[in-house]
């Protein structure tokens, strides 16, 4: 059966589905280099809380996306959501390069961060439904490899974009080109991956699980014979049947999935989530330069420091995608746990003792290697996975909440914690949440590697 998989294929739906992830990084990131101009354009660079607003207003976008995205996947599939974020990725990229007024800017963050938010969730569990159990981790990584290269793209497009500032200013004049155009085109520059995701979107076909959900056996069969020939469809099919998926409206309701035989799932599902952002890495992009100046860097150093680092993100999670079907989920996730558990123990100490240099340099670089190649990808993969394909949507959108707003939580709590505790104790506390989840993994999360996602089912629900 193997031999039939029609590998062009099955890289093409799930690289053109993976275009989300792009999109996500890119809009998650191109804000930081706009932000020095668009904050003099708009009059807002004395103004914290207006700072704080224009930066952080997308996670409610995303918290909002996110938790319509799962009802509305299983009531009208998931290409048409794919569709969906694509459109509003483009309309968003347009109306934020496009605005003159900062009230205006806001909205049109915040309809990015619904984009954001759809699509960090159906594009893996897109790709889950549609890959083969023997290569379903690494072809679900690939979303999260598009959302590294997303982060990149964006670091790249607003170096070259802005124009160089002469050294020591602090503030960008603004009549300069930056401050009047070189912001918009920051934004702008989303529109032309967007429009591209959009087209591409419409040659895809419709997830066949979520097909058979609905009853429409014959177009799923269509698309598994696509995919791997009539003998993988017959298998996926019967596979599909036994597993005893209906179109129940009870599927789409949150009290459903809170409820036996779902409510283990879900927890589980909700502390992988939460955990991937409350691991602690995040911060060391959001907050790149507080962490690198209590290092002993200036800024210039800071600047190629985060160059540094977003390459080695990019490198590591090429390693992901071949470890993840390899080495399997359950030890990744173990591996990433209990790797950053020791990485921030020693950076911590090194704070608390006031190490500087390039040591701390060499001890970011190693937890984002950690991260990039466990916790970042393997998250994504076992959402998934783990949950039935009647309630996949639901579970997902919720599990997908629960990450975004881990992240807020994240975000908003680090300069709080490094005023009150230091780099140390902060980086200490982390060290210990690291400690929790390895304990935790190593006793309630099941290996689901090479398994089909029925098989996965019948082990993990019990009635």
């Amino acid at each position: 059966m193997n031999t039939q998989l029609n590998k062009t294929f099955i890289y093409f739906i799930c690289c053109v589905s993976a275009m989300g992830g792009l999109l996500f990084g890119y809009d998650w990131v191109v804000i930081g280099g706009a932000k020095p101009f668009y904050e003099t354009f708009f009059g807002i660079s004395g103004d914290p809380a207006m700072q704080g607003l224009a930066m952080s207003i997308a996670i409610a976008g995303c918290l909002f996306g996110a938790m319509v995205a799962g009802s509305f996947s299983d009531l009208w599939g998931r290409r048409p959501l794919l569709l969906l974020s694509a459109v509003v990725f483009l309309v968003s990229a347009y109306m934020t390069g496009a605005v003159d007024t900062f009230v205006p800017f806001l909205v049109a963050r915040l309809i990015g961060g619904v984009a954001i938010g759809v699509a960090s969730g159906m594009s893996p569990m897109y790709i889950a439904e549609v890959s083969p159990s023997a290569t379903r981790g690494r072809m679900v990584s690939i979303n999260q490899l598009t959302i590294v290269l997303g982060i990149l793209a964006a670091q790249i497009v607003n170096l070259l974009i802005a124009e160089p500032m002469p050294a020591g200013m602090e503030l960008p004049p603004i009549d300069s080109w930056n401050c009047q155009m070189g912001w918009r085109w920051m934004f702008w520059a989303e529109a032309f991956p967007a429009a591209v995701f959009l087209l591409l979107v419409l040659f895809i076909p419709e997830s066949p699980r979520w097909l058979m959900i609905k009853g429409k056996d014959e177009k799923a069969e269509e698309v598994f014979e696509k995919i791997g020939g009539k003998g993988y469809a017959k298998v996926e099919l019967e596979a599909i049947k036994a597993a005893g998926n209906s179109n129940n409206e009870d599927n789409r309701r949150l009290a459903t999935i809170f409820r036996k035989p779902y409510l283990s799932l879900i927890i589980l599902g909700i502390i992988i989530a939460a955990f991937q952002q409350w691991c602690g890495t995040n911060v060391i992009f959001n907050y790149a330069q507080e962490i690198f100046a209590n290092a002993g860097y200036d800024l210039g150093d800071m600047l190629f420091n985060i160059v540094l680092t977003g390459i080695t993100n990019v490198v590591f999670t090429f390693v992901a995608l071949y470890a993840v079907d390899k080495i399997g989920r359950k030890l990744l996730m173990l591996i990433g746990s209990g790797g950053l558990f020791a990485i921030y123990l020693i950076l911590g100490s090194c704070y608390y003792f006031k190490v500087s240099g390039f040591l701390m340099v060499i001890l970011v670089m190693l937890a984002i290697a950690c991260y990039a190649m466990t916790l970042g990808p393997v998250t994504w993969v076992l959402l998934a996975e783990i949950f039935p394909n009647k309630i996949r949507g639901v579970a997902m959108a919720v599990c997908t909440f629960a990450l975004w707003t881990g992240c807020f939580t994240l975000t908003y709590s680090f300069p709080l914690l490094n005023a009150s505790l230091g780099s140390y104790g902060t980086f200490w506390l982390y060290s210990a949440i690291c400690l929790a989840g390895f304990l935790y993994f190593g006793r309630k999360l099941p290996e689901t590697k090479g398994k089909t996602l029925e098989e996965i089912e019948k082990e993990l629900v019990k009635q």
